[in-house]
């Protein structure tokens, strides 16, 4: 909304700087933030009041891991959507097709994963009655909508094809391909974000530093200078992501402030499946799902972690880890909590270097 100040900028040479997508991304960052210190306290009060026995926790867990977190509220994702969502439309442009359909992505992963979350506290079942078919199906088609969206924005080809970092030539069209390959980049990365909220703390800085990351992708994928300098594809329109990724990043940044050992609240699957959608989408909007794998590689890590544990289990009957996903084997072997998760906070630094590092390597 505030984009449309600079129209104003003839009369107000001043206003001229709500035009410069790197104002409003800092705005879009520090709205959020503020929401989420101001609100953040009353709101939590509100869900502890409303569930009552708050989340309920894997009984197989840790002990340690059970009695920490008993009677912590979740859904905390719900401020983090609202946060989002509010500073989206009051920093973006608003007739950028690329922000509704990321914001459309993040709003109903958030949806799937509010269901899931209310299932749990009514019923106080770690495991729901929700469908884990039914789930993905839905995740599914929410995906499937936003990539056929997206290959209608871009020219033709281009829009559907895969490019892969270090490589600035190789392009290969998937054709109607390209509708399943994005859908399972944008379903894969909610759940891996999902499988990863497991500790306090331990999904949503990754979420901020890959969201910083796919922030600077953007902006710079949908500047054709800085693309031509850097031998990067240019994707017009996905710079104005970068404010999406900033509101995503403030909202996080607040959201630690309570999600800190211990923590005051959960962000539940309505934080993480919407978190892990946004980040999703903005990948396949932005040409690189490849990156996505690196700098969110321990969202990977996580989601590997618990399918090669099935699959051995599956065909051995015996299990690899001592308990999936990967974290909760650390903790089996006696890390601390803190150390689990400022050690995986190392490895996602070093993972978004990596594959920011993709962007000059060509």
């Amino acid at each position: 909304m505030l984009y449309w100040l600079a129209e104003f900028s003839d009369k107000l040479p001043f206003l001229n700087i709500f035009r410069y997508i790197t104002f409003r991304t800092g705005g879009a960052l520090m709205t959020a933030a503020v929401f989420m210190f101001i609100a953040g306290s009353p709101i939590i009060d509100w869900l502890r009041m409303v569930q009552g026995k708050g989340q309920p926790i894997r009984a197989d867990g840790p002990q340690s891991h059970l009695k920490s977190k008993i009677g912590t509220p979740t859904m905390g994702g719900l401020m983090i959507i609202f946060a989002v969502t509010a500073s989206t439309i009051l920093w973006a442009n608003l007739i950028n097709p690329y922000v509704w359909i990321v914001l459309g992505v993040t709003l109903a992963f958030g949806i799937i994963g509010f269901y899931d979350d209310y299932l749990k506290v009514t019923k106080q079942q770690a495991y729901t009655n929700f469908s884990g078919k039914l789930r993905i199906t839905a995740e599914a088609v929410v995906a499937i909508l936003a990539c056929l969206a997206i290959s209608q924005l871009g020219r033709p080809a281009f829009a559907t094809s895969l490019t892969f970092p270090f490589f600035k030539d190789l392009v290969i069209d998937l054709g109607w391909m390209f509708l399943v390959f994005g859908a399972f980049i944008i379903v894969g990365s909610g759940n891996a974000v999902n499988l990863t909220d497991g500790l306090d703390g331990l999904a949503i800085v990754p979420v901020m530093i890959a969201s910083l990351s796919f922030g600077m992708i953007a902006y710079l994928a949908g500047n054709a200078l800085f693309a031509d300098y850097l031998q990067i594809h240019y994707v017009p329109g996905t710079g104005e992501l970068a404010v999406l990724c900033g509101a995503a990043f403030g909202a996080g940044l607040g959201f630690l402030w309570f999600n800190a050992p211990p923590a005051s609240i959960f962000m539940g699957d309505t934080g993480s499946l919407a978190l892990g959608g946004l980040i999703g989408s903005v990948a396949v909007a932005t040409k690189h799902e490849i990156a996505l794998a690196i700098i969110g590689g321990l969202f990977v890590l996580e989601a590997v972690s618990v399918i090669v544990q099935v699959i051995s289990f599956r065909l051995t009957g015996k299990r690899i880890f001592r308990m999936a996903p990967i974290h909760h084997h650390y903790e089996q072997k006696g890390w601390t909590e803190p150390q689990i998760v400022i050690r995986f906070w190392i490895i996602s630094i070093v993972l978004a270097l990596i594959g920011l590092s993709t962007l000059k390597l060509r």
